[in-house]
């Protein structure tokens, strides 16, 4: 018996749900997603009672590993078309920064050229602080959109160009990530021999 897959998910107001053969759509404020659900799995919408159910047709290990799954993904959607999901990112380094340039994103971080990226569809990248100085003041920029897998998604990708190294900890990392730092070579003192 799934607790999460069976817990009917509410639908807040100015929010609407629609299932047609097996595409969820969810309309909100913050955008538009669609999503096709598995056939094992049923979604139905009670309009009267404002809430989403799922459902599975039978105890398979598959059908039970999909209702929970399935429950959780469509109250991302709905969630992410009310309010909408962000990643803050902070990059550290001398000489790193941002910019956006219409839909493409442009990061130096330590390579020979600096490196473009186009911003996905239905993702929108905000900078705060463009140029890092020094290792007090990293650059900050954040990644939000509706779709919690696309934000998620990007930011990862944005974050595996320039991986936080330990010794003098450059790199992109998440607001509030900590670092392991680890204490470089030690020199020989005057009395080594």
């Amino acid at each position: 018996m799934s607790r999460i897959g069976n817990k009917p998910i509410a639908i807040p107001d100015g929010v609407k749900v629609s299932v047609a053969d097996r595409a969820v759509a969810v309309t909100g404020p913050k955008g538009s997603l669609t999503w096709t659900h598995r056939p094992e799995i049923g979604v139905t919408v009670d309009d009267g009672a404002r809430q989403v159910r799922v459902s599975r047709q039978d105890d398979e290990q598959s059908s039970r590993s999909l209702h929970g799954l399935t429950r959780t993904l469509i109250a991302n959607m709905i969630e992410g078309c009310t309010t909408g999901f962000s990643k803050a990112l902070e990059l550290y380094g001398v000489g790193y920064g941002v910019q956006l340039k219409a839909d493409e994103f442009v990061m130096a971080c330590g390579r020979s050229h600096p490196v473009v990226l186009k911003v996905p569809p239905g993702v929108t990248v905000e900078v705060m602080v463009a140029q890092a100085r020094g290792a007090n003041e990293p650059a900050r920029f954040r990644v939000s959109g509706a779709d919690k897998q696309a934000v998620g998604e990007f930011a990862a990708r944005l974050r595996r160009l320039r991986p936080p190294e330990p010794y003098k900890g450059k790199g992109v990392r998440y607001a509030g990530e900590r670092i392991r730092r680890k204490v470089g070579k030690a020199f020989a003192g005057a009395g080594g021999g």
